[in-house]
């Protein structure tokens, strides 16, 4: 049976810089954006190739900052394939504007950029108060919050969850937990205990699928270690195509390989399912 695949983790770089200038967050570029970038077009054709029915296309930060306006084109164009996923500086004075501003454009998640390799911020903090009527706002207004933590910034995660039950907080690529020491996981323990928080959910993704592969874990030990403490429908997948090397049709190979000692309910959860109660705008006919 072949099971519908969206892709909540995916990002694209337009081929006019005139139209749409770099402004990375920290004024470096990432490697990747530079050298494998991926037009909306060129999304679309791989999309096709891999088998992908939807996705969420997540604003490169690492290339244009907290201009969003390319994510924006590309939904506009193709809602019909597309939901978009916004950066803002929630620290701002007028950061609910801004949060509005891009809604009201079309985008329907934002991601809250703190810890990215590029562009990672040692002073900034996730729990920063200042931020938190914009969490207020995007709580109320049933906007998707993604966030990108490692295991040190987990605490500041629990003051938001805690603060904001209403917020439905993504948490990309898992933190990046360490796995190495294989089950029962203990190295990434604290990530575990988070499961208490029913409103948080986790974006597993092509560098988790490729970590469970190191020292004594495996896929199928930490997917179903993953699964049974969270729950598949709290658990969606995301390519970071092109971020990650490979064509998005070997990343999708590569997923559903690790996904197979899993139920189908519980494949299906995570390849679609999830995806829609995140981004139910991707429900219905996916246009060619």
């Amino acid at each position: 049976m072949a099971l519908t695949v969206i892709d909540i983790h995916s990002h694209v770089i337009s081929d006019d810089p005139a139209r749409f200038p770099l402004a990375p967050l920290s004024g470096e570029q990432s490697a990747w954006s530079r050298e494998r970038p991926v037009t909306w077009q060129q999304m679309l054709q791989s999309m096709d190739e891999a088998g992908v029915a939807k996705a969420a296309l997540v604003q490169a930060s690492t290339c244009y900052g907290h201009d969003n306006s390319y994510v924006a084109e590309a939904v506009a164009a193709r809602p019909d394939r597309f939901a978009g996923v916004f950066s803002a500086n929630l620290l701002e004075a007028d950061a609910i504007d801004k949060v509005r501003h891009w809604v009201d454009l079309g985008l329907s998640g934002l991601r809250v950029f703190i810890a990215g390799h590029t562009t990672a911020d040692k002073s900034a903090r996730l729990d920063d108060p200042r931020a938190f009527p914009a969490w207020e706002y995007a709580a109320a207004n049933n906007i998707p919050v993604s966030v990108q933590l490692r295991a040190p910034g987990l605490p500041q995660l629990v003051v938001l969850l805690e603060r904001f039950p209403g917020a439905r907080i993504i948490l990309d690529h898992f933190a990046r937990p360490v796995l190495e020491d294989g089950a029962p996981y203990e190295q990434a323990a604290s990530l575990f205990e988070l499961a208490r928080y029913p409103n948080l959910y986790l974006k597993l993704t092509t560098h988790n699928i490729r970590e469970s592969a190191q020292g004594k874990a495996t896929a199928e030990s930490f997917l179903r270690k993953a699964v049974d403490t969270f729950g598949a429908s709290r658990i969606a997948w995301g390519s970071n195509f092109p971020a990650s090397s490979g064509s998005l049709a070997e990343i999708v190979v590569e997923a559903k390989a690790a996904l197979a000692g899993l139920s189908v309910a519980e494949q299906t959860s995570i390849l679609s399912g999830t995806a829609l109660t995140l981004y139910p705008e991707l429900a219905g006919k996916a246009g060619a």
